[in-house]
C-alpha cells in the first residue's frame, strides 16, 4: 500500500515540476521580449517565485518518491532497459532544471543576451522529455 501512495505522489510531483518547467520557459520568451524596467521587474518577481517556490520543491519531491520507490523494489533494475533509459533521461531534465535557474539568475542581473526566439525553442526541450520518459514507463521498450 506504502508503494501505491508513493507513486501517486512521485506522479503528483513530476506533473508540479512540468508545469514549471513549460511555464519558465515561456515567462523567459516574454522577459525577452519587455522593454520597459517595470515588466521586466515584474518578470523577475514571477521567475523566482515560480523556480523557488513551485519548480524546486517538486523537483525534489519527484527524486524522493522515486527513489524511494526503487528502494522498496530494488527488483525494477532487472527488468530490463527501460528503468536506465529514464534514469538518465531525469538526469538530463535535472540538468535542464538547473539550466533554467542559471537563466534566471542571468535575467536577475540584466546580463540576458539571448532573444526571445532562442527562448521560443527552449521550451520545447521538456516536451521531448516527457514524450521520452512516459513512453519509456508505459510501453518499457526494452
Amino acid at each position: 500500500m506504502l508503494y501505491l501512495w508513493l507513486k501517486a505522489l512521485h506522479i503528483i510531483a513530476i506533473v508540479c515540476w512540468f508545469a514549471g518547467l513549460f511555464y519558465l520557459p515561456r515567462l523567459f520568451v516574454y522577459h525577452a521580449m519587455s522593454e520597459d524596467q517595470p515588466s521586466r521587474e515584474r518578470f523577475k518577481v514571477m521567475e523566482r517565485k515560480l523556480y523557488r517556490g513551485i519548480m524546486l520543491p517538486s523537483m525534489i519531491a519527484t527524486l524522493v518518491f522515486g527513489i524511494w520507490m526503487v528502494i522498496l523494489n530494488p527488483g525494477l533494475f532487472s527488468t530490463g532497459g527501460w528503468l536506465h533509459a529514464k534514469l538518465a533521461l531525469v538526469l538530463a531534465l535535472v540538468g535542464y532544471h538547473h539550466v533554467c535557474g542559471a537563466q534566471l539568475k542571468r535575467f536577475a542581473r540584466d546580463e540576458n543576451l539571448r532573444g526571445h526566439v532562442f527562448y521560443r525553442w527552449f521550451n520545447e526541450v521538456p516536451v521531448l522529455f516527457l514524450l521520452a520518459i512516459v513512453i519509456l514507463v508505459v510501453v518499457k521498450p526494452f
